[in-house]
């Protein structure tokens, strides 16, 4: 397995296989792939979940965080915590322009739909994560998406291929938010409900990230 191609891997049939498989079953077949792999985390409400299963497994994995430095106080102390507590490989991607200055050049946060919105979110969330990519080269991206948090992830599959030919997995993409605390109560794990995504403006909007990459 570990010399098949990632083109050559047929999605219909690799999402069948996962269908019913646990996150640890679906993490352990990414692993045996043996490509090169990265996850994203935004510290933010139940993050830890992801990360324990994913560094449980594959404990050197790069994990891309992009800090858009608009994060409340609550998130940055649990972020160092989390780092610290399952010692973690993280690689912190910043926006170019510091947000003291992005908010006096943009009178602040752009509301979604204002003419500077747009710009706003390719600044502090999409520049930068290109950034990320374009550095670590990963061939299998494992992320934390659920169905039930945006419409347009509703239908995703547990695998996908993106256009620049890496895979995405989604292990936890059928937990509801009760087996996410259900998780966390079983392995005594921190959590930090208190997130403040800049660029979407309202819950179940998705920002760009995820259907851009």
């Amino acid at each position: 397995m570990s010399a098949t191609a990632i083109s050559d891997i047929d999605l219909a049939a690799i999402n069948a296989e996962l269908a019913d498989k646990s996150p640890e079953e679906i993490i352990r077949w990414a692993a045996t792939l043996g490509k090169k792999t990265m996850m994203t985390t935004t510290f933010g409400d139940h993050s830890a979940v992801i990360l324990h299963l994913v560094t449980g497994i594959l404990p050197d994995t790069k994990i891309i965080w992009v800090d858009t430095g608009y994060n409340s106080s609550a998130t940055y102390r649990f972020a160092e915590k989390l780092m610290n507590e399952l010692n973690l490989n993280v690689d912190v991607y910043t926006p170019e322009m510091t947000s003291a200055r992005r908010n006096v050049l943009m009178k602040g946060i752009p509301e979604v739909g204002e003419p500077l919105h747009e710009e706003f979110t390719r600044q502090v969330k999409l520049e930068p994560f290109e950034r990320a990519i374009r550095e670590t080269q990963p061939e299998i991206w494992i992320t934390g998406l659920r169905r039930e948090q945006t419409e347009h992830r509703k239908n995703m599959d547990i695998v996908t291929r993106s256009e620049e030919g890496y895979l995405k997995v989604a292990p936890i993409l059928d937990w509801t938010e009760a087996d996410m605390d259900q998780y966390l109560a079983d392995h005594n794990l921190p959590n930090e409900p208190d997130y403040f995504d800049p660029t979407k403006g309202q819950e179940g909007r998705e920002c760009g990230l995820h259907t851009k990459f």
